[in-house]
């Protein structure tokens, strides 16, 4: 494929000394680099992907070099473009469960998932409310403020709102909602929706908050909120989160020691715990794609795969 015109050593010629990279031959350059694309929405993805990069090219033997976007739209458009699109072109790319479901909606189902987190099976979306307030279940809702993190954060709004409107609480007539519309593009990543939610609880602006499950952990352990200051109402039911998605034409034999790369990395070395805990888990897995059903059918509903050219 045609390689994105980056990173700057590449592009303008600076120290960068192919020397020094066995991997980076001059012959076939940059057809055999495996271009990966990451959000960057804090700056710890510096740090976590050089280091995924490290282990990639020095243990992996694995030409990967890692892109940075500024939104999960630009990094599926990346993902999906064709030579002569006059822009930058990835092979995989690390993506939400939103903008999986995007890439593979987009690609009319082409796009194929290569790996995930043990940490990304299981989410949840917790309402939670002020304990002992006058909200301990769904039915209190009615006619309440319910508070939801970003429009595009799966966990923090789209879900929430889908999971209701099964129970039969649908938004704008049986509840009212106090949206925190931060970091959009980013879907949730951040965090920091999620903050505004649980602030919004506790003063009184909402009644009851949605927040993903591991948020709600964090609130615990790093006792963000007086002890017993929040109590869960509800969960949801279970789904899936990131996951690493590859363009339709990506090079089987590429993907196949991309994802065994992955696998190989483990816990106990000492070398790769530092980058598995900033990433948020302890081993790679192959894909589960059966967790992402009911955000499929919720994104279809809030017009979140509407054509790639408006979000991108």
């Amino acid at each position: 494929m045609g390689a994105p015109p980056f990173p700057r050593s590449l592009r303008e010629g600076g120290d960068f000394d192919l020397s020094c990279e066995p991997l980076l031959n001059c012959e076939g350059l940059m057809s055999k680099i495996i271009w990966l694309g990451a959000v960057a929405y804090t700056p710890k993805v510096v740090t976590i992907w050089e280091g995924m990069r490290n282990y990639f090219h020095e243990e992996a033997h694995l030409p990967v070099e890692v892109v940075l976007f500024q939104s999960y739209e630009a990094q599926v458009a990346a993902l999906l473009a064709q030579p002569g699109d006059g822009m930058p072109r990835i092979d995989i790319a690390w993506n939400t469960n939103l903008a999986y479901l995007q890439a593979d909606e987009w690609s009319s189902h082409a796009c194929r998932a290569l790996a995930m987190r043990d940490t990304d099976l299981g989410w949840m979306t917790k309402i939670v409310a002020v304990s002992g307030g006058p909200i301990s279940t769904l039915a209190d809702l009615k006619n309440r403020t319910l508070a939801l993190g970003s429009r595009d954060s799966g966990h923090a709004a789209i879900l929430p709102v889908h999971f209701l409107e099964q129970e039969g609480m649908r938004e704008g007539k049986d509840y009212r909602t106090l949206r925190f519309n931060s970091d959009l593009g980013k879907h949730g990543d951040t965090g920091a929706s999620e903050v505004e939610v649980v602030r919004a609880v506790l003063d009184g602006r909402a009644d009851a908050g949605a927040i993903g499950n591991r948020f709600w952990s964090t609130v615990h352990s790093e006792r963000l909120v007086p002890e017993g200051g929040l109590r869960e109402i509800w969960s949801s039911p279970e789904y899936n989160h990131c996951m690493f998605t590859a363009r339709p034409d990506l090079d089987p034999e590429q993907e196949r020691r991309f994802a065994d790369a992955l696998s190989a990395m483990s816990y106990d070395n000492p070398v790769h715990r530092p980058i598995l805990d900033a990433e948020g888990l302890k081993r790679w897995l192959r894909p589960h794609v059966d967790g992402y059903a009911a955000l499929r059918q919720a994104a279809t509903q809030q017009g979140f795969f509407e054509e790639l050219a408006k979000s991108a």
